[in-house]
């Protein structure tokens, strides 16, 4: 039975996250909804990571076991197929080694987050973004964010139904850059790590803000982090500006695709 592994890009605004839930349009639900049309008693597909409601991926990871042998390409192409019209597109495919596992062999993951600074609102990135009137200081939030860099206990930067075993995790970086926006300044926030917790991101992009908004000293993420304690935390950032972009394993599984 071969496995195949899929990288994944989808607009998370009709769904509610990755996972399948019952009555509730995901991602998995339509890409496994794919695969039955080509494979009817397929299992379950496993991702990299479990995407929230709204949330977006251009490098979202996947795997699947399928009775037939296919060419990837073919196989790309047949998912795409019957993806449509739903926003989830298959952009690699690979057979790889029946050890592989889309969350467990993934070594580092990647996220963006897109906040647009401007006063008229914005239309052909609604949904896409997070929009704010109100200047930002990027300098303040790079301060800020050096706070976090490293390994630490992020209890304050968890959101309370976390199921993860340890609040402990090491971020390996965050980047703040500003890019001209029509009108406006997009501020773009890049988070490496190997996992990160739940509602973590969003968590610090939200608590960035305030500090770019210069209602939060730079120092004041320091004491936040910490306290260890929820209600230290800023306000958690919308979902919409987030993406999955890019998920690492020992060996790229999708080499020369």
């Amino acid at each position: 039975m071969p496995r195949y592994a899929f990288r994944i890009e989808y607009h998370g605004g009709p769904f509610r996250g990755w996972q399948m839930q019952e009555g509730q349009p995901s991602v998995q639900g339509a890409l496994e909804t794919a695969i039955a049309r080509i494979e009817p008693a397929a299992p379950r597909t496993v991702a990299a990571g479990r995407t929230d409601t709204g949330v977006h991926a251009t490098g979202q990871v996947a795997h699947v076991d399928l009775t037939r042998a296919w060419e990837p390409s073919r196989l790309m192409d047949a998912l795409n197929h019957h993806l449509r019209p739903d926003p989830v597109s298959i952009s690699a495919c690979a057979v790889v080694p029946a050890d592989f596992h889309a969350r467990f062999s993934a070594v580092e993951r990647r996220y963006m987050f897109r906040l647009v600074v401007r006063r008229a609102p914005v239309v052909h990135d609604a949904g896409l973004v997070w929009q704010v009137r109100h200047p930002l200081d990027a300098a303040a939030m790079r301060a800020a964010a050096a706070h976090l860099v490293g390994r630490h206990d992020f209890t304050t930067f968890r959101a309370s139904l976390c199921q993860a075993k340890s609040p402990i995790k090491t971020l390996d970086e965050i980047t703040v850059e500003e890019h001209p926006y029509p009108a406006g300044t997009e501020v773009r926030f890049h988070l490496r790590a190997r996992s990160f917790l739940h509602n973590q991101v969003r968590s610090i992009v939200g608590t960035l803000e305030r500090v770019g908004a210069g209602a939060w000293h730079p120092d004041r993420v320091a004491k936040a982090l910490a306290a260890r304690d929820r209600a230290a935390c800023g306000p958690v950032s919308p979902p919409q500006g987030l993406y999955l972009t890019a998920v690492s394993y020992p060996e790229d599984p999708f080499a020369g695709a």
